[in-house]
This record gives structure tokens, C-alpha cells and sequence, in this order.
């Protein structure tokens, strides 16, 4: 991990607010939905609202883990003769299990509950404020592991990571607005 300048003192603050503020929009929309209605996928897209919180919380617990453990905590391992290629034409002999949960995350599995994906959420938004403040500089980074949508030899410091969070949040509260409205017509405030 290398280092840079300390952090401004009021960055972190700002930054974790803009979070609290995405994922607020984000777990807004869901608010009075039942379970079913949280799992239903009323637009073209095959989103539901449960999904994209389970999504989102995931990607944020990924992240935060990236900026303590490194490139191990997002492991993109291929099985055996299956290559990136194969992955991208659709011929690939099998996918890789982390493939497959992605998916998964998107959709309300049997048995979960809405209230449950937003336990779940506040847990990881409780534990990644913990990392954040724990970090005694925002400009410390990580090598990216090798994957195709990362450019070879790219580092991410924990504000880019952060930064990165935040758009991914706002981004899926955008589209939780949509579905909501496509639901029941309610509108975000």
C-alpha cells in the first residue's frame, strides 16, 4: 500500500455524508413495500427493489473490504479452461461461482424478507463507516486485481473507492425510483 498527503480534515465527513445520503434514496424507495412488492420486477429490466439493496450492499462491503485487505478481497478466479474470451462470447463450459451470486444479488431469493435486506444493508453501512474512519488516509491505495474492465496496472485509494460507492448507490436509487413509480406510482421526494 503506498501513501500520499493526510486526509483534509473535512472530507471525510462530507464523504461519508454523501454515502448516508445515496443509500437513504436508495432504501427510501423501498419504504411501506411488502416483500413481494419488493421482489416484483415491474419494468423491462429484470430489477426489483430487494435486488438492488442486496445488490449495492454487496458492492459496498466488497469495496471497503478492497481498501483494508487489497486486490485479494475481489477475487475474480476462472474455473479450470475457462477463459475471459469464452466468458464474454457466452461459450463458456461453466461459469464461476462469484458470477452467478452477482446475478442472484439482483433478485429476492425464496425466504428473504425486505426487512432483512435492510438489516443486512445498515450492518455493512455501519461496518463500512468503521473501515472509513479507521483509514488514517484517504489517498492510501491498492493494486486492482486482474480483470477485464480494470486497465491493467490501475490502483484505487480508498477515496476513489469511496467515490466509487457513492455513484454506484445513487446510480441504483435512481433506478429503485423508477421501479417504485413503476409499482405503485409513488414518487421520491
Amino acid at each position: 500500500m503506498t501513501t500520499a498527503p493526510a486526509t483534509h480534515p473535512g472530507e471525510r465527513a462530507d464523504l461519508l455524508a454523501e454515502l448516508a445520503a445515496a443509500r437513504t434514496a436508495l432504501t427510501g424507495a423501498a419504504q411501506g413495500l411488502t416483500d413481494a412488492q419488493a421482489g416484483e420486477t415491474p419494468t423491462v429490466s429484470e430489477l426489483c427493489l430487494g435486488g438492488l439493496i442486496k445488490h449495492v450492499a454487496q458492492v459496498e462491503e466488497n469495496w471497503l473490504r478492497f481498501t483494508v485487505e487489497g486486490p485479494t478481497a475481489l477475487t475474480y478466479a476462472l474455473p479450470e479452461g475457462v477463459t475471459w474470451g469464452d466468458i464474454a462470447a457466452g461459450t463458456a463450459r461453466e461459469l464461476p461461482r462469484w458470477m452467478i451470486e452477482h446475478g442472484e444479488r439482483f433478485r429476492m431469493q425464496p425466504g428473504e424478507t425486505l426487512s432483512g435486506v435492510l438489516e443486512h444493508y445498515a450492518q455493512i453501512a455501519a461496518h463500512s463507516e468503521e473501515i472509513i474512519n479507521a483509514h488514517t488516509d484517504l489517498s492510501a491505495t491498492h493494486p486492482l486485481p486482474d480483470a477485464p474492465w480494470h486497465e491493467p496496472g490501475a490502483a484505487h485509494s480508498v477515496r476513489r473507492v469511496l467515490l466509487h460507492v457513492i455513484a454506484e448507490t445513487a446510480q441504483h436509487a435512481g433506478h429503485a425510483d423508477i421501479i417504485r413509480e413503476t409499482l405503485d406510482g409513488r414518487k421520491a421526494s
